[in-house]
């Protein structure tokens, strides 16, 4: 029987598609949480940093690991900060326009941001296929910026999903310039009390009648796609393309839809055609890196 050994560039496929998947989910328990448990998107978002910067904090301590110095310490608690930012906006884009919405115009966008900042600050060249993925993907979020979105304040909502793309951008091109391989307490915790105080302010405690579930779906968030996403997205970008893997990101709004269907938001034919076009950009660049 013959073996085929995965690659490192395949196995960083398989890690970036992974975290995408996971973070569509995310979405889908973020949505289920603000109409449930009356917590808002700061708090949604405080909480999923805490619940990931103490479960790793207790690893750490359950293994007795001697305590050493950290280094790059401040890049870990200015990364927190960021996707405090990026993800707490985010979540604002899903309760403002909706799931499908807020979600594919998030990823949507990040492709077009993610290969201009390659090319002008990691030197990174956009080939053929490369090319010719953006340009698919940049019409679906055209498309998808005509779905009238399914939340309250769609307009607002586009904001927020538009600086969220930014955001996440500005994260992986640091990541795969730095080479990290990983977000540890220390960016999980600088997160959490970045937020904390505007959590707050905004009630940080569940419904009374939905403390359970919402826990549930809590810790949920601080798990799948917060500890294990970013530990497979990060892994990902030390062979992955910045450009590549933002494609291949794309895959989390593609979720996001399908679990938006099935939470009953509606889905028009322009989100449908939208979805299409993004899976078919991943398509492109997938068999582009085969």
């Amino acid at each position: 029987m013959t073996t085929h050994a995965m690659t490192p560039l395949r196995r960083g496929l398989l890690f970036v598609s992974a975290a995408a998947i996971a973070w569509g989910a995310g979405g889908a328990a973020a949505e289920e949480l603000f109409r449930t448990s009356g917590l808002g998107t700061v708090a949604v978002s405080f909480w999923r940093f805490a619940v990931a910067a103490v479960l790793l904090a207790a690893r750490h301590l359950r293994h007795s690991a001697p305590v050493r110095p950290v280094p790059g310490r401040r890049t870990c608690v200015l990364t927190g900060i960021a996707l405090a930012a990026y993800q707490t906006a985010y979540f604002g884009a899903v309760q403002d326009a909706g799931l499908a919405l807020g979600t594919l115009i998030t990823l949507g966008a990040s492709p077009i941001l993610v290969s201009a900042g390659a090319h002008v600050l990691l030197g990174e060249r956009l080939g053929k296929r490369g090319a010719v993925a953006i340009g698919i993907a940049l019409t679906g979020l055209l498309l998808l910026v005509a779905h009238p979105g399914s939340g309250p304040r769609p307009l607002m909502g586009v904001v927020l999903a538009l600086l969220s793309a930014v955001g996440y951008s500005a994260v992986t091109l640091w990541a795969r310039k730095a080479g990290a391989t990983g977000a540890g307490a220390t960016t999980w915790g600088a997160g959490a009390l970045c937020l904390l105080p505007f959590a707050l302010a905004q009630g940080v405690w569940p419904r009374s009648g939905h403390i359970a579930e919402s826990t549930g779906w809590l810790i949920f968030l601080g798990v799948v796609p917060t500890l294990l996403a970013y530990r497979w997205y990060f892994a990902g970008l030390v062979t992955v393309a910045s450009t590549t893997a933002a494609v291949l990101v794309l895959l989390e709004p593609v979720t996001a839809a399908l679990l938006a269907l099935v939470l009953g938001e509606q889905i028009s034919t322009a989100l449908v055609l939208g979805s299409m076009l993004l899976l078919t950009a991943v398509a492109v660049l997938s068999r582009d890196q085969a």
